[in-house]
């Protein structure tokens, strides 16, 4: 499960823009029970965007494990916008990628976010 974290958090990074901009948090909403249940928001003045969900399944038992859904999305240097929807789970890290109008999404995003 780290491990899906981890991939997750580094296609963010990856995906961040590059250069002097001054980037500004203008959203952020987190709600956390402490047993695996969770929901976060957050919305940056660079268009950058983050929402995931998470809840515990199999509690208690041996394969107990967090599954998670959520998205985010970027401007890309090209200025469209690049959306990831996810669900990670049982079955792995399911990830399915949007880009605005104007074409497809670059072989190198999707070889990044895909491994």
């Amino acid at each position: 499960m780290k491990l899906l974290v981890v991939c997750a958090l580094v296609a963010v990074v990856a995906a961040a823009p590059q250069g002097d901009q001054d980037v500004q948090l203008l959203k952020y909403e987190t709600d956390n029970d402490g047993l695996g249940t969770y929901n976060f928001v957050y919305e940056q003045s660079d268009g950058s965007k983050r929402d995931e969900k998470g809840e515990l399944r199999n509690a208690g038992a041996e394969d107990e494990f967090v599954a998670m859904s959520g998205s985010y999305s970027w401007v890309g240097p090209d200025g469209e916008t690049y959306r990831v929807n996810y669900i990670a789970d049982e079955n792995g890290f399911q990830p399915t990628i949007e880009q605005g109008p104007g074409g497809a999404v670059p072989s190198a995003v999707v070889a990044s976010l895909l491994g």
